[in-house]
């Protein structure tokens, strides 16, 4: 079943490889110049397989991940932090609007956008330093706060989101191509849409940090309160010549999983792409719904594999080693209660969970009980936000590497 999973695993990451998905998107050559630019943590891979099948010149930068960079010879790729932001990021941030600046109607920009830009495409709106974005980043991270309303916080934070980023390339074409790693991939959220059109306003920025209890910094919070300048809005005729295409999900890559399942005699049911809320709850959620299926009789309840992505949460109480999807299995296996013949595995399909090493965990019936052989407390460890140590001990993790791409969480759960 470990096989099995880590199988799914590795199936859904390869389906959203930008080596393969890439290449079929580009546009044809402009008249006058080519530009890329891009920021998150599948930006290096996808610049790659931009020059790999480029027929002319081209330049650029793109900014990506600590670790997650690839041997481009003409686009530039600066590594940054993530998921607080550093002077790297804002530092390539500047360039990139240089990039940008002064095109023409004849020149090209491709915009290579992923998972992790907002923070690592960090340019603070004026009047606001590095240090403010770091701390606001810091605050919205440990509240709980769905990755759509982080980002509206931090479009209206900054100078280059938000659909910003465009403006600086206007009068030159903006194809922007999207590896979604959100709920819904709207391609506003992703990254915080530097060259997209925004639809969300200052007013709902200051709304979710007053329902969030963000009170610092305060050079943030009185920059929400005073700023008049919106952010480009859909119809804005300075992006009417613009193209974005969003080129892998969340749900590419769980199809793919599902058709290797079928393979192997699973049949498989898709809980969803999008699926949202605090990791222990999801948890809960499917735990109760595997028992369901258990306790039924259906003739569905063996020999399937249940399938979800999306972006859980976690609103941060404990001082443990945690990951979102570490939270997620360790609840889940808390509400199996040792379910016989349930496995399960999640993982974050850039190859980080969090801020550890591991893409993710991996647990079967017996995991309770060897937590408690061990010396480990389940239910304490959670409310710790300290999963992390329990799949660390019982050798449980799973390690990826870095995989140059980010569809964000993949969740399976085999019923055998």
């Amino acid at each position: 079943m470990r096989q099995l999973l880590e199988d799914m695993f590795r199936a859904a990451i390869a389906a959203a490889d930008p080596a393969v998905i890439v290449p079929r998107h580009l546009p044809p050559p402009p008249r006058g110049r080519t530009i890329v630019i891009g920021a998150g943590k599948a930006a290096a891979s996808m610049a790659l397989a931009v020059e790999n099948n480029w027929p002319g010149d081209l330049s650029g930068l793109v900014v990506t991940r600590y670790g997650h960079g690839a041997p481009c010879q003409r686009i530039e790729v600066v590594e940054a932090s993530h998921p607080v932001p550093d002077a790297a990021g804002q530092a390539a941030a500047g360039r990139i609007l240089d990039c940008v600046r002064g095109l023409t109607e004849d020149d090209l920009v491709i915009c290579l956008i992923s998972g992790g830009g907002s923070a690592l495409l960090s340019w603070p709106a004026e009047g606001l330093s590095l240090a403010d974005k770091q701390a606001i980043n810091k605050a919205l991270l440990h509240s709980g706060a769905p990755i759509g309303e982080m980002n509206i916080v931090r479009k209206h934070l900054s100078a280059i989101k938000g659909g910003r980023l465009a403006l600086a390339a206007f009068p030159a074409r903006v194809v922007t191509l999207i590896i979604s790693d959100v709920p819904g991939d709207d391609p506003s959220v992703v990254a915080s849409g530097p060259t997209v059109a925004d639809a969300s306003t200052f007013a709902q920025a200051r709304e979710i940090l007053q329902r969030y209890g963000i009170t610092q910094p305060h050079a943030a919070v009185e920059f929400l309160e005073r700023a008049q300048q919106e952010t480009p809005k859909p119809g804005d005729p300075r992006l009417a010549n613009n193209e974005v295409k969003v080129i892998a999900t969340a749900r590419n890559s769980i199809e793919a999983a599902g058709l290797l399942a079928q393979a192997r005699g699973f049949s498989p049911i898709i809980l969803g792409g999008a699926i949202e809320g605090e990791a222990r709850q999801v948890g809960r959620d499917h735990g109760a719904r595997v028992l369901e299926m258990l306790g039924s009789g259906s003739t569905k309840r063996k020999s399937c594999v249940l399938l979800s992505g999306g972006e859980t949460t976690v609103t941060v109480r404990g001082q443990g080693k945690g990951g979102r999807n570490a939270e997620y299995l360790l609840s889940l296996a808390i509400a199996l209660k040792g379910a016989q013949g349930v496995f399960a595995l999640a993982g974050d399909t850039d190859g980080i969970d969090g801020s550890e090493k591991n893409a993710g965990a991996i647990i079967g019936p017996d995991t309770i009980a060897r937590s408690l052989v061990a010396g480990l407390n389940p239910v304490q460890l959670l409310a710790d936000n300290n999963a992390y140590t329990i799949f660390e001990n019982l050798n449980d993790l799973v390690f990826t590497g870095a995989t140059l791409t980010n569809v964000n969480d993949f969740r399976a759960i085999v019923i055998n």
